[in-house]
């Protein structure tokens, strides 16, 4: 089971391994660092809580303000480099999320959980769109990792992880689709039926109900 974190923000573990190598950083420039490397593709990052992020690893320990400077007319900047403890942290939440698999929920998987809601077509429909939306996807990403070959490829590992979960994906919708299309998707017929009637079919109603399903 993973631990219940401080700060369990995963903005916090991406700036926590940018001042591992233990140069103060304010977090200006943070965020340019985030951006140049690409790990704001990586992480969910939500810009506007960055200096609440740094500020909640403060406050639990796990960095120290070092100093503050200003440029110019420029608001004065604070710079902040990793504690004993902050690198601790650190070792700890990358090992455990790198060896421990987790339920994760993605919006697709929502999505699926309730497809019948929708007609065979139009979910036959949007799936493939999805599909196209995948394909795009896996071309950009495709080409990027092209573009960056003379980067070792330790730099890259996350960008093919990317990669293989998108083409993954893409696979399993075409294979979705292709049941649709041909008619082989198991309770089609009753999911059509339903569609088309407004009755729920008995099956259905014996999988949701214990005993004597409702007669409507």
């Amino acid at each position: 089971m993973a631990k219940r974190r401080k700060v369990g923000n995963l903005l916090a573990l991406a700036l926590l391994a940018l001042l591992a190598p233990g140069d103060p950083m304010h977090p200006y420039q943070m965020a340019q660092l985030l951006r140049r490397t690409g790990k704001d593709q990586d992480i969910n990052i939500k810009w506007g809580s960055l200096y609440t992020v740094v500020g909640n690893l403060e406050k639990h320990g796990f960095v120290e303000a070092t100093g503050s400077d200003r440029e110019g007319r420029r608001p004065e900047r604070t710079s902040y480099t990793i504690t004993a403890g902050g690198r601790a942290e650190l070792l700890d939440w990358l090992r455990e999320l790198m060896a421990a698999p987790e339920p994760e929920y993605p919006r697709f998987a929502a999505a699926l959980s309730v497809l019948s809601v929708l007609g065979p077509d139009e979910a036959t429909a949007l799936l493939e769109q999805r599909e196209r939306a995948l394909a795009d996807d896996i071309a950009t990403q495709r080409a990027q990792l092209e573009g960056a070959a003379r980067v070792p490829r330790l730099f890259l590992v996350e960008s093919e992880y990317t990669l293989a979960m998108l083409s993954a994906e893409a696979a399993w919708v075409r294979s979705l689709i292709a049941e649709l299309r041909g008619g082989t998707l198991s309770g089609l017929a009753e999911w059509r039926d339903y569609h088309e009637t407004g009755r729920r079919p008995v099956e259905w109603l014996r999988m949701l109900w214990e005993g004597e399903p409702p007669t409507r």
